[in-house]
């Protein structure tokens, strides 16, 4: 079923979007010590385990393993009890080649080793979009992070679809999304998420539309059309509203939505922030959505729930803080948000700022571009951050800033631009040519 008709908010045409479901069939949290999807559990960028993280770590120190990967890409590592996954993609892009060349890899690890369990190639689905201009060579075409509910393994590749592969890497169903591209040619990046028995993913340059498929089959249950959806690359998360009630949130420009995973219909919306692109992902805690975007900039927070237009009643605080990509980090009561290598941290109940600091440098240099995309995530009551040039800031939790270390990770020119990984106490951080785990003692 589509979603309501097309609204219209700060001069842009947005379809409203709201999930509601039983806790007990939506929203089924993975268990702790998994990392099941972009930024870990419900996309929060917080570990689910109190297990202790390293401080200093690289090539001589806490190095558990390092593997090389077939390939490129930004999208993150997810981990699903004692396997990683990661995806990349060959043959076009960086190191030359035609579109026909293109491949993309959805790569299984053992987690203690790094250890090959498995690896599928997925032939592309053409035209893709060009390796040029701004947008593509900044990440080419392995930016939609895996996602899993324990019993199987769902990647979006855009253009060539959704696919579902069973623990030991069996092909159970594939799904085309659509074939259409964003406004500027700029590819995509959203990730897909599992919510009860439904993978959900934002098809906007493919298909303009958010698309509930049954996790099972890959058959398709609903679509949520919207044109503004073409210019959305963040990922949805789920809020418990209460008992009965669960819904998935999602930026867009200029608004805050959510789909029902039942029926794809509106429940509520907000006016939200960004003007006519939406790069990051909302972030839930505590009954709170928070979003900081780029761009034109802006930060707010809206408590979630309610029905229609909610933002005279719901809107917490709102504020001028920018992100360029990376989605921010709600830890602890702080809300941590870094961009052109400036940390700030906030207040994350009035939007009041605590600190503001400039990182320092490492030796890792410039990057993809010069750009950071990769996110904050936290653990043991420290913060993570990668920059494009490989320097990991460690950062502790807390109302001043306080670096407790830079480890500088880049060999050979290597880029990263993908989120780290945590869990069990292990950290996992991808380059562009590498995936590694680090922890504490490790040698």
């Amino acid at each position: 079923m589509a979603a309501e008709p097309v609204r219209r908010l700060c001069g842009h045409a947005v379809a409203v979007l709201v999930v509601a479901g039983a806790v007990g069939g939506w929203g089924t949290p993975a268990p702790a010590a998994d990392w099941p999807r972009f930024r870990g559990p419900n996309g929060s960028g917080v570990a689910g385990d109190d297990a202790p993280t390293p401080v200093e770590f690289g090539a001589d120190r806490n190095l558990a393993w390092r593997v090389e990967l077939p390939g490129d890409g930004v999208s993150s590592p997810i981990v699903v009890g004692d396997r990683v996954l990661v995806t990349a993609y060959s043959g076009y892009g960086p190191g030359g080649g035609t579109q026909l060349d293109l491949v993309r890899h959805l790569v299984c690890l053992d987690r203690r080793t790094g250890k090959t369990l498995w690896s599928q190639r997925v032939e592309a689905v053409l035209p893709e979009d060009s390796y040029a201009g701004m947008g593509v060579p900044s990440h080419g075409y392995a930016s939609h992070t895996p996602a899993s509910d324990g019993r199987r393994i769902y990647a979006f590749f855009g253009k060539s679809g959704v696919r579902a592969y069973d623990l030991d890497g069996t092909l159970v169903w594939q799904r085309s999304l659509g074939t259409e591209s964003d406004p500027r040619h700029w590819g995509s990046a959203s990730s897909p998420i599992v919510v009860g028995d439904l993978v959900v993913v934002t098809a906007g340059p493919e298909r303009r539309a958010i698309v509930g498929l049954d996790a099972a089959t890959g058959e398709e249950r609903w679509s949520a059309p919207s044109d503004s959806l073409g210019s959305v690359w963040g990922t949805p998360a789920t809020a418990t509203i209460d008992d009965s009630r669960t819904d998935i949130v999602i930026g867009a420009p200029g608004e805050f939505w959510g789909l029902n995973p039942e029926t794809g219909k509106v429940r509520w919306y907000a006016a939200g922030v960004g003007d006519d692109g939406f790069n990051t992902s909302v972030v839930v805690s505590d009954g709170v959505a928070y979003a900081v975007e780029g761009r034109s900039g802006g930060s707010m927070a809206v408590r979630v729930g309610g029905k229609g237009d909610v933002a005279s009643t719901n809107t917490v605080w709102s504020g001028r803080d920018a992100n360029r990509f990376g989605t921010p980090l709600v830890y602890r009561g702080r809300l941590y948000v870094v961009s052109s290598g400036v940390i700030s941290c906030l207040d994350a109940a009035t939007g009041g700022r605590i600190y503001q600091s400039r990182l320092g440098g490492g030796a890792g240099g410039g990057g993809r571009r010069g750009s950071d995309y990769s996110s904050p995530v936290a653990a043991d009551g420290k913060i993570y951050y990668v920059t494009g040039g490989g320097d990991v800031h460690v950062i502790a939790a807390g109302d001043t800033f306080e670096s407790l270390a830079v480890n500088s990770l880049q060999e050979d020119g290597e880029s990263f631009a993908a989120t780290p990984a945590i869990a069990d106490g292990a950290i996992f951080i991808r380059s562009s040519r590498h995936l590694s785990c680090f922890r504490q003692g490790a040698r």
